[in-house]
């Protein structure tokens, strides 16, 4: 269809516009991310955690 040989600058700008959705599909590390600037340089609140004081091993698993 649109590739390579046939496509505009050999598809460059096809793949380039549908390559982009598959950078972000990192499994939420763009959130993590966030989390971690805005706890670390802005100084703000971690999110709430009320599993933190229990022990590991009572903690509810699949």
């Amino acid at each position: 269809m649109l590739y390579e040989g046939d496509a505009y600058e050999h598809g460059y700008w096809q793949q380039q516009f549908l390559g982009q959705w598959s950078v972000r599909l990192g499994g939420g590390t763009e959130q993590i991310q966030r989390n971690v600037l805005g706890e670390r340089v802005l100084g703000l609140p971690p999110e709430p955690r009320p599993d933190k004081t229990e022990p590991f091993k009572d903690l509810p698993r699949n």
